[in-house]
C-alpha cells in the first residue's frame, strides 16, 4: 500500500495520501496532504487559510487511529468545502474577479446591498 495514493477531490479541495517534494506528490501512506481552491476561485485572507488549515488538522485528528479510505477523505473534502462556504456566506472570502471561471459555485457574492 505504501504505492497507492488516495485521493478525494472536491470543487475547492484536494486531498492526497501524500508528501510534496520538489513540487511532485510523492506516495505516504502516514500523511494527508491539502491543496486548497486548486483553481484561484477565492481570495484568500491569511487568516482564511489558517481557518481552513485548521479545520483540516482537526478533521484528522478526529479520525486518527481510523481506517484511511477513499470515503473518510471524502468526509474530511466535503467538511472543508463546509467550512469554505461559512467564511464566504460570512463575509471572510470572497470570489476572485480575475478568477479562470466565475461560476459562484458556493452562492452569490454577498455584497452590502444584499446583507
Amino acid at each position: 500500500m505504501a504505492d497507492t495514493l488516495l485521493k478525494c477531490t472536491t470543487r475547492h479541495v484536494r486531498l492526497f495520501t501524500a508528501r510534496v517534494e520538489n513540487e511532485d506528490l510523492i506516495p505516504d501512506p502516514d500523511q494527508l496532504t491539502l491543496d486548497l481552491d486548486p483553481d484561484n476561485e477565492f481570495l484568500w485572507t491569511d487568516s482564511a487559510v489558517v481557518s481552513i488549515q485548521t479545520r483540516f488538522k482537526e478533521l484528522v485528528e478526529a479520525g486518527a487511529g481510523g481506517e484511511l479510505s477513499d470515503y473518510s477523505l471524502r468526509r474530511i473534502g466535503t467538511e472543508l468545502e463546509g467550512s469554505i462556504r461559512q467564511l464566504l456566506q460570512a463575509g471572510e472570502l470572497s470570489y476572485n474577479p480575475d478568477g479562470r471561471v466565475t461560476n459562484y459555485s458556493m452562492g452569490l457574492p454577498r455584497t452590502p446591498e444584499l446583507l
